[in-house]
């Protein structure tokens, strides 16, 4: 008869063997996706990255809900004080008196606008010639005192007396006799100038002994 036992370490050898493939095959099978189940990538998260983000996704910006500062509003103008402008009146010479080498005639002054101005001190007075306006010599110099305010409605008049010093009393060394075509009035207290037409001769020396042109307060006319 044929001896059918195995020997011991035949059966402990397969044994072994069984419990290696059945451990392989566990993990073989803990490891692999689903066949049938989606991708990772398509799978939306539910987790605490995602809620931030959803959160912070739907909260306004900080710079487009912050209240805008806006427009500054415009400066207001100045308050008018009420002086006669350039553009508020015309100019004019009245007739003249002659004597002791000068000539004396009013600056007529007359507020042209349609409302009333005031107009206080004294008016600057140039001689200018050439064909670009140029100042002949020095402007005209005060005389006396500043006087009142004078208040004109539309229409009405204010005078300034001015001098006009005869060229031909200077050294013509030192007048330097120059034709003049009129004067650059400035109003007192303003910046913009008008011309009033003069034709005769100033002197452009600077150093005469003695004023060419002389000015008063403006007073009523």
């Amino acid at each position: 008869m044929a001896n059918t036992k195995k020997p011991w370490f035949s059966l402990v050898f397969l044994s072994a063997v069984g419990a290696s493939g059945a451990l392989l095959l566990s993990a073989c099978g803990q490891g692999a996706p689903a066949a049938s189940g989606p991708a990772s990538s398509d799978t939306p998260s539910s987790g605490p990255m995602s809620s931030a983000s959803s959160a912070a996704s739907s909260a306004p910006s900080s710079a487009s809900s912050a209240p805008s500062g806006g427009t500054a509003p415009a400066e207001k103008p100045p308050a008018d004080n009420g002086l006669c402008k350039a553009g508020d009146v015309s100019l004019s010479l009245g007739g003249g008196d002659a004597g002791a080498g000068s000539e004396y005639r009013p600056l007529l002054i007359k507020n042209t606008s349609g409302t009333p101005c005031t107009i206080q001190g004294f008016p600057g007075v140039s001689y200018v010639g050439g064909e670009n306006g140029a100042q002949i010599g020095q402007p005209a110099e005060r005389d006396g005192a500043k006087g009142a305010p004078v208040k004109l409605a539309p229409g009405q008049s204010a005078a300034a007396d001015l001098q006009f010093a005869q060229a031909l009393n200077f050294d013509p060394s030192v007048c330097k006799p120059t034709p003049v075509k009129g004067l650059r009035v400035y109003l007192p207290q303003e910046t913009a100038s008008k011309f009033v037409p003069l034709e005769g001769t100033g002197c452009a020396g600077t150093k005469i002994p003695g004023k060419q042109l002389g000015v008063k307060t403006v007073h009523k006319a």
